[in-house]
């Protein structure tokens, strides 16, 4: 399983447009994967309900994770997108 524990760059958390930018740049990748606050039971990274539930603030540290083919290049996409608040995926 491809892990990358990455901390939210967006100062408002995973909550609004931060939420739906990660999950349309987690459903573009074609890649499941999950995530969960450290320490904390993973859910869909592509679901809107399952990350809003996490209640992931900015600055809290996440754990993308993946057993997928191509996840190591998902999730360092996805990653980069987390850790610099950015508003869409970088590119591949």
């Amino acid at each position: 399983m491809a892990e990358r524990r990455v901390t939210i760059g967006w100062a408002e958390g995973l909550h609004a447009r931060p939420a739906s930018v990660f999950v349309k740049a987690v459903t573009s990748t074609g890649v499941p994967m999950t995530i969960a606050k450290e320490g904390g039971t993973p859910v869909n990274a592509g679901s809107m309900l399952g990350l809003l539930a996490l209640g992931a603030a900015g600055g809290d540290a996440v754990v993308l994770s993946s057993d997928a083919d191509g996840a190591e290049a998902a999730l360092d996409r996805v990653a980069k997108l987390v850790q610099e608040g950015l508003d869409e995926l970088p590119a591949a």
